[in-house]
């Protein structure tokens, strides 16, 4: 695909329509009776019985199907810190990405503030208004002190999909793979390049995936991660975990014999060196390689360095490890058993029914990863989110609901 294309379509669109998302009316108000009912009196109705029970307002306002898509522009997508304004374009397109995977009517909300005590309190007071909360690119580390705070102090599930969405969808990618290879999760060794929010959650979900600790190694610009006192809060316990004797090292120390390489870094930040390192996998390699909208390497070079299966977050290469497929069909089957929160079972199944829609006859070095216009994508991560809310006891709903009794 043509970036500068797509690019000047993206202006041309947003000129021409000014908006990609819209509200519209669930019935005709065509007389004043419709309109005594829709508003007063009639409406102090479910006033009253949402005043008796707040739950009820899940259930008989828009509020049981509405997300807030939240950023406040400080990391966005590769532009960086742009502020609120200049977010609300990205926020806009995942509530339209919402809408057509999910059937979910999303908000998006930019705050213009950087201060995390203002964003925090800002968004809690907004609690009774939505049935989710999807927090979009805000800077590390106060994403991770966001997300924690608001989760400890919220009834409804908080969610920073570019931690979370990314790590189930690379994890789902990394099934697939292993499974076309046939290597087991819990025998390989695994590299995570990158150690931001994104790599750090993807390591954490694999470890608790069945990836053993001492199997694991995370990099960062500097080599092996290791605690070298200018650790976050979330590095620390994670290397704490994975790296407790303090091992370090180059990329290349890492990246010798290992069996999967999943690389959250920057684009084209594989020379060289890298490359040579990568040659020196072990056989059967698995390399996924996510940075937008320039991977790491490109398909071409994985190729001639004998990688058996690759990946990138493109749409134009094979094997896009594409979070789309994730947050539409999470959010649906969380409201769908009215989630209080979205917790790890709940990320493991859906990483698991997305890399189970393939079998193993479809599976090939190309097609480890389902594609993200796969009609099945929502409803299969739907159903497999919401079993798990009632199984760990955080949805309000105790049955799983009709739709996913198949």
């Amino acid at each position: 695909m043509n970036t500068e294309k797509l690019k000047q379509e993206a202006m041309a669109l947003r000129e021409e329509k000014h908006q990609m998302i819209k509200t519209d009316l669930s019935l005709d108000m065509k007389d004043r009776h419709d309109l005594a009912v829709v508003y007063t009196p009639g409406v102090s109705a479910p006033c009253l019985a949402i005043k008796d029970d707040e739950d009820k307002s899940l259930e008989l306002t828009w509020r049981g199907n509405v997300v807030a898509v939240i950023s406040d522009g400080t990391r966005v997508l590769g532009l960086g810190d742009i502020g609120a304004a200049a977010a609300m374009p990205v926020m806009e397109g995942k509530c339209a990405l919402y809408k057509r995977f999910g059937n979910i009517d999303a908000i998006p909300i930019v705050l213009d503030t950087k201060d995390k005590d203002e964003i925090v309190r800002t968004i809690k007071i907004l609690e009774k208004s939505f049935a989710g909360i999807n927090l979009e690119d805000f800077s590390s580390p106060k994403c991770y002190d966001v997300e924690d705070e608001l989760k400890a102090c919220m009834n409804i599930p908080v969610f920073h999909d570019d931690q979370h969405g990314t790590a189930i969808a690379a994890v789902a990618a990394v099934i697939g793979a292993l499974r076309f290879v046939k290597k087991n999760m819990e025998d390989v060794k695994v590299v995570v390049s990158g150690a931001g929010a994104a790599g750090t959650a993807i390591a954490q979900l694999l470890l608790e995936t069945g990836v053993k600790n001492e199997h694991m190694t995370m990099l960062n610009s500097h080599g092996i991660l290791h605690d070298d006192g200018r650790l976050n809060r979330v590095q620390k316990v994670l290397v704490d975990k994975i790296n407790p004797e303090g091992r370090t090292g180059d990329f290349g120390d890492a990246v010798r014999g290992a069996d999967v390489l999943l690389a959250i870094s920057a684009p084209g930040a594989f020379g060289d060196k890298e490359k040579a390192a990568i040659q020196e996998m072990a056989e059967n390699s698995i390399v996924f390689a996510m940075a937008n909208p320039i991977p790491e390497m490109m398909a071409e070079d994985a190729k001639q360095l004998g990688v058996r299966v690759f990946g990138t977050g493109r749409s134009d290469m094979p094997n896009q490890v594409n979070n789309s497929s994730v947050f539409p069909g999470l959010f649906r089957g969380a409201l769908d058993v009215r989630a209080r929160q979205i917790n790890e079972p709940m990320k493991i199944a859906a990483a698991h029914a997305l890399a189970n829609l393939l079998s193993d006859d479809e599976l090939t070095p190309e097609n480890v990863v389902v594609d993200v216009f796969d009609e099945r994508v929502p409803h299969v991560v739907a159903k497999a989110v919401a079993k798990a809310a009632i199984e760990t006891g955080v949805a309000r709903v105790k049955e799983l609901p009709k739709q996913y009794q198949d």
